[in-house]
């Protein structure tokens, strides 16, 4: 038996079942249970601090002047 499985794009991205998820394996068993895993995890994890997301958010920021620099 065989999952019936919709495929979309997004940015160029083919997406399996779950918008917003990349295909990590073209076996779409194999696929789902590796974002399985991804959520356990996630959902496993301790929230972060308010120290951790800002020092998260520093190293993604980049001011207007550095963009425009590149």
């Amino acid at each position: 038996m065989t999952a019936a499985t919709s495929t979309e794009t997004a940015g160029g991205v083919q997406l399996v079942d779950t918008p917003g998820r990349p295909v990590r394996f073209a076996d779409p068993v194999r696929n789902a249970a590796y974002w399985a895993r991804i959520t356990r995890i996630v959902d496993a994890a301790p929230p972060l601090s308010d120290e951790q997301r800002a020092t998260i958010r520093s190293a993604f920021h980049q001011p207007a002047e550095r963009r425009t620099a590149a």
